[in-house]
């Protein structure tokens, strides 16, 4: 991929946001950015992020990898970033969306294959800032027959597996840095699960100090033909918000 093929480096008019509710309806589709891999975060979101709670030069952690967009914007932003997924598509997707050439982009990209809730490559008090968006356990499969992937689990082992996950993140983590999640609610028998709040509190029993809770808008939710229909039906509304929790250590 080449400068060449890219319309434009930055968000156009863009200014960081300063409240405690986020909404994208334009995703962003600077540099490599698309919507193509499923679930993939807004690139504003880790791009406000990291201005806001890390440097350039600083090593960035996003564990859950998944589409890339964590890792563009960290390649464009000057901060290091180390990249972790347990899926082959998902890092080869990695590696050609941080494959081009920019001036103003000098952070540097690992990519590298493992398992969030074991990162034993990456050295104690060593990341100065996670930025990850994981699984809402079952809700969206990335994979059919990767043991490791936390897509598959239902809600109650997902938990337990995202308190792994939490413990190598506090492990990881400097003192007094931050630590950014992006996590959704769900519905069971058309009753809500608080799915949001169970990670939250699991992040707090390893140690995290809850330092925000943003609520971002879902703007693939629409009100129309079957949703509109059933959420009339069986009287439920349509999920529209997602939390965007920071912590610190």
């Amino acid at each position: 991929m080449t400068a060449k093929k890219i319309a434009k480096w930055e968000p156009e008019d863009f200014e960081q946001e300063m409240t405690t509710v986020w909404s994208f309806p334009n995703r962003g589709d600077w540099a490599t950015h698309d919507a193509k891999w499923r679930g993939n975060w807004s690139p504003y979101i880790p791009r406000n992020l990291m201005l806001r709670y890390s440097q350039e030069g600083d090593t960035v952690l996003d564990q859950f990898a998944g589409g890339g967009t964590t890792l563009v914007e960290a390649k464009l932003l000057n901060r290091n970033i180390i990249g972790v997924d347990v899926n082959d598509e998902a890092l080869e997707r990695c590696r050609e969306k941080v494959k081009f050439d920019y001036e103003k982009a000098q952070g540097k990209v690992h990519v590298c294959k493992g398992d969030a809730r074991h990162l034993k490559f990456i050295k104690n008090e060593s990341i100065d800032f996670i930025c990850t968006h994981p699984p809402y356990a079952n809700i969206i499969q990335y994979s059919e027959d990767i043991p490791e992937d936390l897509s598959h689990c239902k809600i109650p082992e997902f938990l337990e597996e995202m308190k792994k996950v939490a413990s190598e993140s506090y492990r990881v983590l400097k003192k007094g840095k931050f630590c950014a999640i992006l996590i959704g609610d769900t519905r069971q028998k058309g009753c809500m699960l608080p799915l949001g709040f169970s990670v939250m509190q699991v992040f707090q029993e390893a140690g995290f100090t809850l330092k925000e809770i943003i609520i971002k808008e879902q703007h693939n939710c629409r009100a129309t033909g079957y949703w509109k229909t059933s959420s009339l039906k069986y009287n439920f509304f349509l999920i529209a918000h997602e939390y965007l929790l920071v912590f610190r250590k």
